[in-house]
């Protein structure tokens, strides 16, 4: 029974770790920022950080500062980029949804180089006709406590305890002082991935 809990389990976990199927298969490794006419016509997979969105006749043109990918096709949390790049998609996609700020990830051809303004600098845009993409889920940040030895008893405990009056609360940074027997500790930010995806046609 154990062994058959703990084989679902991996299942489970598995099916949210699934690499979304429209942006699934092979590509050339070519960088938004080693675009030429040479590679006019080719299909790439990009994926980024949606800079702005704008929604012109019968299409939604994304800008999108680009990152690497990590396995699952996401793009990475990092600060490196290989440029930015203008993807678009026939039909509307709203701004409001599409947003900046929000990760992406698309497949399609390289179509132009579009040179346009950056502040004061005119930066070539590698634009992207897209076949499909994916609008990543926002990542989720939560607060956990480090600077305990003891993993079980965390660190409510002594303090009235989960199961105490204080009903699971207390301690750092809710009085001022330090946990009995442990030290001092600290909150520190985690970021955690929801599901893989919105998945967008």
């Amino acid at each position: 029974m154990r062994l058959l809990t703990v084989f679902s389990l991996v299942l489970a976990l598995s099916a949210c770790t699934t690499v979304p199927e429209q942006i699934q298969g092979t590509y050339p490794e070519i960088s938004p920022a080693r675009v030429d006419p040479g590679v006019f016509d080719s299909s790439v997979r990009w994926g980024g950080v949606i800079v702005s969105s704008k929604v012109k006749d019968s299409q939604t043109c994304f800008e999108i500062l680009s990152r690497d990918l990590d396995k699952y096709l996401r793009p990475k949390l990092e600060d490196s980029t290989a440029g930015r790049f203008i993807a678009c998609k026939t039909g509307f996609h709203d701004p409001m949804v599409f947003a900046a700020g929000r990760e992406i990830t698309v497949t399609g051809k390289i179509q132009s180089v579009e040179v346009r303004k950056l502040e004061e600098f005119d930066y070539r845009y590698p634009v992207l006709e897209v076949d499909d993409l994916v609008l990543w889920q926002k990542r989720k940040v939560v607060m956990r406590y480090r600077g305990f030895t003891d993993p079980f008893y965390g660190p409510w405990y002594g303090r009235g305890g989960y199961w105490g009056h204080w009903g699971g609360w207390g301690g750092y940074p809710y009085y001022r002082g330090h946990y009995p027997g442990y030290g001092h500790g600290y909150l520190e930010p985690r970021v955690e991935l929801p599901d893989p995806a919105i998945i967008e046609p």
